[in-house]
């Protein structure tokens, strides 16, 4: 196993090192530059700005001199929206607040769409797997900009249950501030998780060892929660690599309309502003979350079939 383990920490390398090398020089052939929006000054004042941030120097100067402060000091370089902070600060500041919306949403697509996976590939062709799998297309069909101001109306409008804006509670709403965004993307990612749920298991159910088992008598509670559901859970290992690592580095649209102050709040100031450095590291963290859920994910398939290991 750690062999295994080394062999694909040695392979993220020149994963990273391509999704770094392309985000900068598209960010940097993007019209217009960090300080665009400002109002008109001086061509000696704006040659200072650019000189002081470093963007008077050659690209390629710009993006070795990137990789060599990235690789010695993990520093992800200043934030041109946030003149007195650094895009590590920035992220440290949103990104508990991803981390807790995409932890509790993916804790809800795992409660919701398991059992209902499961329901519906026991129940084959019947009442109960039609309503799982409606319920499944229906969440896949709704988008999270959508799902997520049907919840903000009935729950915080509506029932006033629940929070529409901010991290603040208001009112006499009793649920926690970031359970309405988490339920909007745990809803959309259940959704997937039940239909890929079905799928595993209907093939692992039609398998010699469950039809021998239950010949032996093995009640059907223990040939399901002990025996298929190992092997059924294998697309929905898969599937929980970059899912959880969207859900935790912050969903975008989910964040702007609950007016959260997540990571990808952050991302779309930065692409907003041309905030080089704000892209980039948001990206690159991005990416290393990606990397290192795809690596557990290997892992843990690797643990569920040995096979692979070999």
């Amino acid at each position: 196993m750690i062999k295994f383990t080394l062999q694909r920490l040695l392979q993220l390398v020149p994963v990273l090192l391509i999704v770094i090398t392309v985000t900068f020089w598209m960010s940097k052939k993007a019209p217009g530059g960090p300080f665009s929006a400002e109002r008109k000054v001086a061509p000696q004042v704006m040659a200072k700005m650019n000189a002081y941030y470093g963007l008077d120097k050659p690209l390629l100067q710009q993006y070795l001199l990137y990789l060599k402060n990235l690789v010695l000091r993990g520093d992800l370089g200043p934030s041109f929206t946030y003149p007195t902070e650094s895009v590590n600060q920035v992220i440290a500041r949103s990104f508990p607040v991803s981390l807790q919306v995409g932890s509790l949403a993916m804790l809800l697509a795992l409660f919701i769409g398991i059992p209902l996976g499961v329901l519906a590939a026991v129940k084959k062709n019947s009442l109960a797997d039609y309503f799982s799998m409606s319920f499944a297309m229906s969440g896949i069909c709704l988008p999270t900009f959508v799902m997520g101001p049907i919840l903000a109306i009935v729950f915080g409008l509506w029932l006033k249950w629940g929070n529409v804006f901010g991290l603040e509670k208001s009112g006499n709403a009793w649920l926690p501030p970031i359970f309405l965004p988490a339920l909007t993307l745990g809803l959309f990612y259940g959704a997937y998780v039940a239909r890929l749920t079905r799928s595993g298991m209907l093939e692992i159910l039609n398998q010699d060892y469950i039809r021998t088992a239950r010949a032996k008598g093995v009640g059907s509670f223990r040939v399901i929660w002990k025996h298929a559901l190992k092997g059924g859970m294998m697309p929905v290992v898969s599937f929980l690599g970059p899912a959880l690592a969207g859900l935790i580095s912050g969903s975008f649209v989910v964040e702007k309309v609950f007016k959260l102050p997540g990571l990808g709040n952050e991302f779309i100031k930065g692409a907003f502003n041309r905030d080089y450095s704000l892209i980039l590291g948001t990206v690159i963290f991005y990416a290393v979350l990606i990397v290192l859920f795809n690596l557990l994910v290997d892992i843990i398939h690797a643990w569920l079939d040995p096979r692979i290991r070999q």
